[in-house]
């Protein structure tokens, strides 16, 4: 299956939103809308940062075990997700570029590595879903980083 990027501009610096992606429990902020029950294992932060979570999209629920593989500060964190009792493989990574402005471009990058049939069947529904719930996503990221950003700083 064909990958889905979306993509959001802050205006914080590459290292404060890697500072931000790199803690494993802060994803919650801005993917609760749809994955729930977070339960976390490993470090807090970086390489073998792990949750199990709960995914409510396109009228199912499963679990997904997300562990952080690789971690290139500040420019990118690769998670493995597996979920359908290990039927589905994908990777999920975030890349952080600077701008001119100082701000920082945000890419997030789903890639499947090995997807149950019916994922295969109905790919144009499963990317467009994908698609939507984390342009969703990287709006809130750039909610939650804001607040973090402007939290740190008080």
């Amino acid at each position: 299956m064909k990958s889905v990027t979306v993509s959001v501009d802050v205006p914080h610096t590459p290292e404060q939103v890697f500072s931000f992606l790199d803690v494993m429990a802060h994803h919650e902020r801005f993917t609760n809308h749809y994955l729930t029950n977070w339960r976390f294992s490993g470090p807090d932060r970086g390489r073998g940062s792990c949750a199990t979570v709960t995914v409510a999209l396109g009228g199912t629920k499963t679990d997904v075990a997300i562990e952080v593989i690789d971690a290139d500060a500040p420019r990118r964190i690769v998670e493995r997700n597996v979920s359908a009792a290990g039927r589905r493989l994908a990777h999920g990574t975030y890349t952080i570029e600077r701008q001119e402005n100082g701000g920082s471009h945000i890419a997030f990058t789903y890639a499947w590595v090995r997807a149950p049939v019916a994922d295969r069947l109905l790919a144009p529904v499963v990317r467009a879903t994908i698609r939507r719930a984390n342009r969703t996503i990287m709006h809130r990221l750039a909610v939650e980083l804001a607040r973090h950003v402007s939290a740190a700083g008080s």
